[in-house]
């Protein structure tokens, strides 16, 4: 099984978002028919911690360690973790070129979620990605399908969105199927 841990925006920030795409470049060569692979509203997350293949009996393994984070998170915690999606950038070059949107709000608490998550990982000696932690939503990965001068325009214009705050309430564990039509299944959830 193919998993990864994330936070899913409410609609209402999603929503917001999703108009911002529209008007950028990305979203105007989408509407014109280039495939720039914009990110489905549906599925948009913030993915804490990528596992990869995991095999199917360590599944209790991996609830129990989120559910123990999640549990930590919680109780090390006064107020909710306050989110919002602003600002933006780029990863890549070429035909391997992602468009991001930052995430704000509190960062600390969030990077502190990221970092139990992976240490209760990390014990249990289940796999998961060490790359740092940085956190952001994919919106787009159009590759050398536009011109990198459109990009960058974007990346521009991304840094003057903010879209609205909301309160992050429930980690997940999702199982992916890569693919052209990737999907995402709920296995579990804790509330933070």
């Amino acid at each position: 099984m193919r998993l990864f841990v994330a936070i899913y925006p409410p609609r209402p920030a999603v929503d917001d978002l999703t108009a911002e795409v529209t008007r950028l470049r990305v979203g105007v060569a989408s509407a014109a028919g280039t495939n720039v692979r914009l990110a489905d509203p549906a599925k948009a997350h913030l993915t804490l911690a990528f596992l990869g293949d995991v095999e199917e009996n360590r599944l209790v393994e991996v609830v129990s360690a989120l559910g123990l984070a999640a549990e930590t998170f919680r109780d090390g915690r006064d107020s909710s973790l306050r989110l919002r999606l602003g600002g933006g950038g780029s990863f890549g070059r070429g035909r391997f070129t992602v468009l991001w949107v930052d995430v704000r709000g509190d960062l600390d608490g969030l990077a502190t979620l990221a970092r139990l998550i992976r240490f209760r990982l990390r014990r249990a000696d289940l796999p998961h990605d060490d790359k740092p932690f940085r956190a952001h939503l994919t919106i787009a990965r159009p590759g050398d399908r536009i011109e990198r001068t459109e990009i960058l325009a974007d990346r521009e214009a991304l840094h003057a969105y903010d879209g609205p705050e909301w309160p992050a309430e429930e980690l997940v564990l999702v199982r992916s199927r890569p693919g052209p039509n990737p999907t995402y299944a709920r296995l579990a959830a804790w509330p933070l």
